[in-house]
């Protein structure tokens, strides 16, 4: 097994923007480390993040996702609301052009 790099975050919460509350709820649907998250699309996750959420599923947590993933694809830390455009798109695209 390779051993991870010094910078390369070990736990959900060491990614940009993913705190004590969406790290659980990831790992309510079996994502329980950064690896299992930057294999997969983030609209996807969040869709699948539905049920774990209930109420509190909020298109921020998109976004937050997509940092995460930029972060994990090439190490740039940026904010979750950086992300809110490409977010609102991927939410309008996957509803057929539903604004939300």
């Amino acid at each position: 097994m390779p051993r991870p790099r010094r910078d390369q975050p070990t736990r959900l919460e060491d990614l940009p923007s993913i705190g004590k509350s969406i790290a659980a709820d990831l790992r309510r649907i079996g994502i329980l480390v950064p690896d299992q998250l930057a294999g997969r699309e983030p609209l996807a996750v969040f869709q699948e993040l539905a049920g774990a959420m209930g109420p509190r599923h909020d298109p921020c947590v998109l976004y937050t996702l997509l940092s995460a993933q930029h972060f994990l694809r090439c190490g740039e830390a940026l904010p979750w609301w950086a992300f809110a455009t490409e977010g609102k798109r991927l939410l309008e695209d996957s509803q057929g052009g539903i604004q939300r």
